[in-house]
């Protein structure tokens, strides 16, 4: 009987029937991409799909790469053992795109970029450029390691997969759609794998619904188990999640994640218009929406149906990353297919966010799959991933918004800025994950085991909760910085780092005189237009219409729609096609 404890089915031939055959389709999509492109292989076709990409897969894949099996197995985690105030995170996504969106794709669209990296060595030197890249580089190899490794140990142990045969299938069905198919068959294979990702959300939520007796039974247990207390005003910056911590550090580092990545950046700059790129952001965030609801709902429906026996505390999983799997074969193992369709949900997140590394290359590709290993050891996977995140990425979008809005940065300022942020974040990061935050901090909600069932006898059994035991444990000697500067909110890492990063870097290029440099080029700044001007047409094939059906008429480049810093740059790169006519 669901909900009461003990051991679950386990994958039936069906299941892998559905399981293989999804993630053979996702390959094969590679290999028709790659077939299909064989007489267009230059470089701009393979890492930027020709730059003739739309809107709308753009914004799955969006969705999709950071929508990894991480998110699938641990957010209903999180919402099962902390609540909903992950949910916040909604907030988040809509802060990012607007940034993303309004600010950077401009800036990439202007400057005709492939790497986001290129405007490091634009706007500073090349060194910085090599840096910014290497950082890149350390934490999408951690990243995706962890990514490959979470769900492959939850799968493991739950359905008897072999665990380094799942990782290993993993990098080579990522290794042939992406080194042979290029962009477009990762954004593709994203798009497919976005609708298996929500599908098996759906069925967890349809059967736990009928199972509880509708989703009215679903929510009012939750509410009764504190589940619902989604907003904290609490200023403290040392809580977990707080109204804050998630609004205003979660959108920082969503930010970095989405307007600096090279995996994101990348999709949205092969959109054939600006207009389509700043519009696949805007569809993405409604994609971050509905999946991350779907993820707490499918949370809230774990806990309605283990309340009184927590699988966990009752040692029938041995990680919390585990939970949502063994679920699914508690509930679904009696419709046939309906579990695979779920671990092929899990896989195909993985799969989506392993692609956008290993489409930089084979060998990058096999490194990433080896660092899945380290995985092991950081713990909350879910935290664990965000925590990279913040601590790498909030320097570099620093740096970034340095070179945007200061004109007076130069070199060395941005390099100081950029080091310092890096080793405050990096500090404060291994620090929490040596020393992590006590229970009042991270504020673990209760859980029962008050219903399981006994496995000799039919009978019930009482054990301690997890959370008294946590209370109860003798605690470690701990550093006095361990319950302050290394509790800090995880989702502050990144703030931490763009503060550091920025106002080193302001002091430093002031001391060496950096106010004083010869006007640099000023499509690299961000200027008021740019803040105003949001419907600005300012795409090259946008600028060729106008002067193939005017060419004489070089006034058209003043017009309102293009924004003020443009016009300058459109008049040079366009007066030589002029004269031609």
């Amino acid at each position: 009987m669901p909900g009461s404890g003990g051991p679950v089915a386990t994958f039936s031939v069906w299941d892998y029937v559905v399981f293989a055959g999804l993630i053979l389709f996702a390959a094969g999509i590679g290999l028709f991409q790659a077939i299909r492109g064989r007489k267009e292989a230059s470089s701009d076709e393979f890492l930027l799909g020709g730059r003739q990409m739309t809107a709308v897969p753009v914004a799955l894949s969006l969705t999709a790469s950071f929508m990894s099996g991480i998110t699938v197995i641990g957010t209903p985690a999180e919402a099962y053992m902390y609540g909903t105030p992950f949910w916040l995170f909604v907030f988040s996504y809509t802060i990012m795109s607007i940034i993303s969106a309004e600010l950077f794709v401009p800036l990439f669209y202007r400057l005709s970029i492939t790497s986001t990296y290129e405007y490091l060595e634009m706007r500073y030197n090349k060194l910085i450029r090599m840096i910014g890249t290497s950082m890149y580089i350390a934490q999408t190899v951690l990243y995706t390691g962890m990514v490959i490794y979470a769900p492959a140990l939850a799968l493991n142990q739950i359905t008897g997969l072999d665990l380094w045969g799942v990782l290993v299938a993993t990098g080579a069905v990522c290794i042939i759609y992406c080194t042979l198919g290029g962009l477009k068959a990762v954004i593709w294979t994203d798009v497919f794998q976005m609708i298996i990702m929500l599908s098996g959300f759906v069925a967890v939520i349809a059967r736990g619904a009928v199972l509880q007796g509708g989703f009215e039974k679903i929510w009012n247990d939750s509410y009764y188990g504190g589940r619902l207390e989604t907003f904290s005003f609490d200023p403290d910056p040392l809580r977990r999640h707080s109204f804050w911590t998630i609004v205003v550090g979660g959108s920082l580092m969503w930010a970095s994640m989405y307007s600096i990545n090279q995996s994101q950046v990348q999709r949205y700059i092969s959109c054939k218009t600006m207009t389509h790129a700043k519009l696949s952001l805007y569809l993405n965030m409604v994609g971050l929406w509905v999946t991350v609801s779907l993820a707490m709902f499918s949370g809230l429906t774990m806990y309605s149906i283990y309340k009184d026996c927590d699988p966990f505390t009752n040692k029938d999983v041995g990680a919390s990353d585990q939970l949502l799997p063994y679920l699914v074969m508690d509930i679904l193992a009696e419709f046939p297919g309906l579990p695979g369709l779920f671990v092929a949900a899990a896989y195909s997140g993985t799969l989506s966010t392993v692609s956008s590394s290993i489409n930089k290359g084979v060998f990058y590709g096999g490194v990433c799959i080896g660092m899945a290993g380290v995985a092991s050891l950081m713990g909350n996977i879910l935290q664990a991933a965000l925590s990279i995140f913040g601590m790498i990425s909030g320097p570099l979008l620093g740096l970034y918004l340095l070179g945007m809005f200061f004109r007076c940065v130069n070199s060395t300022g941005g390099l100081v800025g950029l080091i310092s942020g890096l080793a405050i974040t990096l500090w404060v990061g291994i620090g929490a994950q040596v020393y992590p935050p006590l229970p009042e901090k991270t504020l673990r909600l209760s859980l029962s085991v008050e219903g399981c069932i006994a496995p000799d006898m039919n009978e019930t059994t009482t054990m301690t909760p997890f959370s008294t035991v946590l209370q109860t444990t003798t605690p470690q000697p701990r550093p006095a910085l361990a319950d302050n500067w290394y509790s800090l909110s995880y989702l502050y890492f990144c703030p931490v780092g763009i503060i550091v990063t920025m106002v080193t870097g302001l002091i430093v290029s002031a001391i060496t005189g950096g106010c004083k440099l010869e006007k640099a080029r000023p499509e690299l700044f961000i200027g008021k237009s740019d803040l105003i001007c949001f419907g600005c047409r300012n795409s090259d094939s946008e600028v060729s219409d106008l002067i193939e059906k005017d060419p004489k008429n070089i006034q058209g480049l003043e017009s309102p729609v293009f924004c003020d810093n443009e016009i300058a740059l459109k008049k040079k790169d366009y007066k030589e096609k002029i004269t031609k006519f």
